[in-house]
């Protein structure tokens, strides 16, 4: 009688060890991300901001992260700030950038710096893309 409540007991503890393993191995696309050391973009899946923009992360740790995001033609990036350093790269299209009071118009090749806490923002005047640098790295992102 004591050998088979100890094997359901054994069976059970198993299982259990096997079903945290199997979550445990489950991860967000934002945590997949976390240290990646080779970025494969075609790996990585995007998620929809909705307003024609999709981002993805691309990797990060704590004192940095790096963030791929498309616009559709017409699409905003809402005037807003963080105490995040940012420097943006324009990987494509054309974008009328502002940063404070001032806006410039930008195209494939040129970037950007944002100052921790300077209210910024991005209208994309034709489809593309833009390549962000946060340090340190955006929390809000990966929640």
């Amino acid at each position: 009688m004591m050998r088979s409540i100890f094997s359901k007991t054994t069976i059970l503890f198993l299982f259990l060890l096997a079903s945290n393993q199997l979550f445990a191995q489950t991860k967000s696309p934002a945590e997949e991300a976390k240290g990646k050391q080779f970025i494969i973009d075609s790996d990585i899946p995007w998620q929809d901001l909705g307003g024609g923009l999709k981002r993805k992360i691309m990797s990060y740790d704590e004192t940095m992260m790096m963030v791929k995001i498309v616009f559709e033609k017409g699409g905003i990036g809402t005037p807003h700030k963080h105490v995040h350093t940012q420097m943006s790269y324009v990987e494509s299209g054309v974008f009328e950038v502002t940063i404070g009071d001032k806006k410039q118009i930008l195209k494939k090749g040129d970037g950007y710096y944002i100052p921790s806490n300077v209210m910024h923002g991005a209208v994309c005047k034709e489809a593309g893309v833009l390549i962000d640098m946060f340090t340190p790295m955006r929390e809000d992102f990966v929640k």
